[in-house]
């Protein structure tokens, strides 16, 4: 990144910055002096300036780095709470909306992906991805990147693809599937337009064949050597439920990781959705390679998927962040709520039986929680400019009031730890690049009543 200049904003007197640095430092009565789209120093209150061209006093608020989502599917905030398959497991799930989606519109794209961003900034989320995987009517990804720039989010945007429709195996109708030679040339097209690989980026994009039970063999090594060559990183959902786990070994033999493996899936360039049904051999194999995955542990509860083995992933050294999923398997983007729901998941959890890991209350802290959602959403997206609060790195930071009603008797104990083990907040403050996006709990990217206005006609124009 360049040197940052001009403008400077002080986040003064924190009553806790938790910083999520390699120590874990978390400090209290502190400030964050932030130049330009840069974290310039932050320290002790006495320590730091007293005056910038704009001060925020953060006194009794959280001072957390900008959360990162790893996972979602923007669009599908139009299809919320749909009465039909309001209580299926995923693939019901899926033949129920696939006719709906095959409805979408460019505008119902670029809507949604505002509605869904306005959601993760007001709960403190400053990067996020987006899988978007049919593109019915004209519609591209394009649409949603444009909808974002609105926005103000750091955004990894994800060209996804079906190829494989009923008729051929897959899941999907014929009618939502592209042709290979079109989707591989539009990856290439997107990459070469869009694609910011420098620290500090805005935008980049990711490659991402919608499942296995959607897409080719050849079109998921295609895929993979295309992304290698430009240099981008590779995305897909994997062992999702036990539907997902038999359609693997009974069309390809094998399991979801060993068919990962088989086709040059895996190694630190690429993150997989949800993995609920990884087993041993598949976690040291991702463990082995740096191989990410995006844990979504309100949508495959929501689905009745099952429950990721998250304790043993970490515990293994398998790269793992939060994904709020799509907003009609969650049916919602709020983060600190996602991050809450993994903790809570892994006390419970039985699927960490297996892999000899303990359950109970120490299975997930708040703060392993918290990590996941900050330091393990830059690295399964392979960003090392953003998940942590240092100087040098990016001005990316949600504060969160301590005074509030849900707080009470909590915060005075543990600021950080009462982020999750209290009610799910939402945020005071959101900075994005140096930029407040959110401000005294109010988004001031864009006028959101208009836009969700039009978002719920849509809604209803969609699902009819």
């Amino acid at each position: 990144m360049p040197e940052p200049t001009g403008r400077t904003l002080l986040l003064r007197n924190a009553t806790c910055v938790a910083t999520m640095d390699d120590t874990g430092r978390e400090l209290r009565v502190a400030s964050v002096l932030i130049r330009g789209n840069r974290i310039e120093a932050l320290g002790p209150t006495a320590d730091l300036p007293v005056t910038a061209d704009e001060v925020i006093d953060a006194s009794g608020h959280l001072v957390m780095p900008g959360f990162v989502n790893t996972h979602h599917h923007m669009y599908q905030s139009l299809t919320r709470a749909v009465p039909a398959v309001q209580d299926a497991e995923l693939f019901t799930w899926l033949r129920g909306l696939y006719p709906i989606w095959a409805r979408l519109t460019p505008e119902m794209i670029r809507i949604s992906t505002q509605v869904a961003m306005a959601e993760l900034l007001l709960s403190g989320c400053t990067t996020t991805s987006d899988h978007l995987y049919l593109f019915p009517n004209g519609s591209r990804l394009d649409d949603s990147i444009d909808g974002a720039r609105l926005a103000g989010m750091r955004f990894t945007a994800t060209r996804g693809a079906m190829s494989v429709g009923q008729s051929a195996g897959g899941l999907p109708p014929d009618a939502v599937v592209e042709r290979e030679p079109a989707i591989l040339a539009d990856m290439d097209r997107l990459v070469s337009r869009y694609h910011d690989p420098a620290p500090g980026s805005m935008l980049q994009i990711a490659l991402a064949p919608c499942s296995p039970f959607s897409v080719s063999r050849q079109l998921m090594q295609d895929t993979a050597l295309l992304a290698r060559s430009r240099g981008v990183r590779l995305h897909t959902h994997l062992a999702e439920n036990d539907h997902d786990l038999a359609y693997s070994k009974e069309r390809f033999g094998c399991t979801p990781a060993q068919y990962a493996e088989e086709l040059g899936w895996v190694g630190e360039d690429v993150w997989h959705a949800h993995c609920v049904k990884l087993d041993a051999p598949g976690l040291a194999c991702f463990a082995a390679t740096g191989t990410g995955v995006a844990h979504c542990p309100s949508s495959n509860m929501r689905l009745a998927s099952g429950i990721a083995p998250v304790r043993a992933m970490l515990d293994a050294g398998v790269p793992v962040g939060l994904g709020v999923d799509g907003s009609a398997s969650n049916d919602g983007a709020q983060v600190v709520a996602e991050a809450r729901m993994a903790m809570l998941l892994q006390r419970v959890g039985i699927a960490a039986e297996p892999f000899g890991c303990d359950r109970g209350p120490a299975a997930m802290t708040a703060r392993d929680a918290l990590r996941i959602a900050t330091r393990g959403g830059a690295r399964v997206l392979g960003r090392s400019d953003i998940g942590q609060l240092a100087p040098g790195l990016c001005a990316d930071l949600a504060l969160f009031d301590l005074s509030a009603l849900g707080f009470a008797g909590g915060a005075v104990h543990d600021p950080v730890g009462a982020l999750l083990l209290c009610a799910p907040a939402q945020a005071a403050y959101t900075i994005v690049d140096g930029v407040v996006r959110v401000r005294a709990g109010r988004l001031v990217s864009f006028d959101l009543e208009p836009v969700q206005r039009r978002h719920d006609e849509l809604a209803k124009e969609l699902v009819g």
